[in-house]
């Protein structure tokens, strides 16, 4: 599988501003079955139907983690706040990326990976693919898919817990 990354010569200015008080958000939390902080929540914006495409932002809480866990499709981020830590694994090596407020980037699906937050929290937006209704799968620590969140479950604000 090729992995076609694009990251914007352009650094955005943050939005140190930005409003979140209107959207409904969904909380995840500590989760005995895996030995890292879980601490994150998902706020859905939109979702096209025509295209398989779903837009949200996640927001983490300092130096928290989201599930291990792989997006299906082509996925481009914006990081809105703070920093933002990705830990890929390729070819057998691990690769630790830290994203600042305004970084953004255009990514094809399929590499697994660890988000988290740095020492302020993260904020970051999301617009991603579904691939044969799929938009991502959590994952166990030895790759094995726990579930699997689906184009409808972002649709009707109910994702696997």
């Amino acid at each position: 599988m090729t992995t076609m990354t694009t990251t914007s010569k352009h650094t955005l200015h943050p939005l140190s501003n930005f409003d979140t008080s209107t959207i409904e958000w969904m909380d995840f939390g500590e989760d005995p079955n895996f030995d890292y902080p879980i601490n994150y929540s998902i706020g859905i914006l939109g979702a096209s139907p025509e295209t398989g495409t779903v837009d949200f932002l996640g927001r983490w809480a300092p130096n928290a983690y989201c599930h291990f866990h792989r997006h299906l499709g082509d996925t481009t981020s914006l990081i809105l706040q703070g920093e933002h830590h990705t830990v890929e694994t390729v070819d057998g090596e691990s690769i630790h990326k830290v994203r600042k407020a305004g970084d953004y980037s255009q990514k094809a699906g399929g590499e697994v990976h660890m988000e988290y937050a740095g020492a302020e929290g993260s904020l970051v937006f999301f617009s991603m693919k579904a691939m044969d209704g799929k938009v991502f799968e959590v994952l166990a620590n030895d790759e094995t898919v726990l579930n699997a969140t689906r184009y409808e479950d972002f649709i009707v604000g109910k994702l696997p817990r």
